[in-house]
């Protein structure tokens, strides 16, 4: 019984996830094409091609994907800094380097410090490119 938890969470969530989310993807494409279905068969002078254009996603401008990067990359880095001072403070507290209130906040605090500061070197890379594209789009 003690290994039926273990499993469950390790191999079965991730796999009810990743069903679950592509059933609700292949649910809305069947809902998109119906729509587009009834509608090319309820009138002939409609244009299909706007109709497909206006049900599709909304895409997201490069301006939006830029700020969701900086958001991201300082949450992270945020949280990296707070688990590291964690840690810190523990093992100034007298825990040894090597118990879990120590050695675990260090660990992911690395971790997530350094997936927040690669988003935020992505970030300002590509920040250069978006501001040029927003000056080019002025003139």
């Amino acid at each position: 019984m003690e290994i039926l938890v273990p499993i469950f969470i390790c191999a079965i969530t991730p796999i009810a996830i990743v069903l679950i989310v592509m059933l609700s993807k292949m649910n809305a494409d069947k809902q998109r094409s119906r729509i587009i279905i009834a509608a090319i068969e309820a009138n002939n002078n409609i244009d299909a091609d706007k109709l497909a254009e206006s049900l599709r996603k909304p895409q997201r401008t490069p301006r939006e994907i830029l700020n969701l990067r900086l958001l991201r990359g300082c949450i992270f880095t945020l949280i990296g800094v707070g688990l590291c001072l964690c840690g810190l403070l523990s093992y100034s507290g007298g825990m040894e380097f090597g118990e879990d209130s120590v050695l675990l906040p260090f660990m992911m605090g690395f971790a997530s410090f350094s997936v927040g500061l690669s988003y935020l070197i992505v970030y300002f890379v590509t920040s250069k490119e978006v501001k040029s594209e927003d000056d080019s789009k002025k003139d």
